[in-house]
């Protein structure tokens, strides 16, 4: 029971990873602090994966739901 929904988990995260190879998230970072002025920069910082790992989680994960199924049988 434990390897089939791991193995759903793994295909669907793999398919996500699949179609969405990147994400970004921003910071602010400050520049200039005098007194009362201040000024402020915002870095976007990229994240990205190659698409062959959500390749390898989805066919993980078939692997995990078929030897699930296997076990009971």
């Amino acid at each position: 029971m434990k390897s089939k929904s791991i193995g759903i988990i793994l295909i669907i995260l793999g398919t996500i990873m699949l179609f969405y190879n990147s994400f970004n998230f921003t910071t602010t970072e400050k520049v200039v602090d005098i007194g009362p002025i201040e000024i402020n920069k915002e870095v976007n910082h990229p994240i990205t994966w190659p698409p062959i790992i959500g390749i390898v989680l989805a066919v993980g994960g078939v692997v995990l739901l078929v030897a699930g199924i296997n076990k009971k049988v």
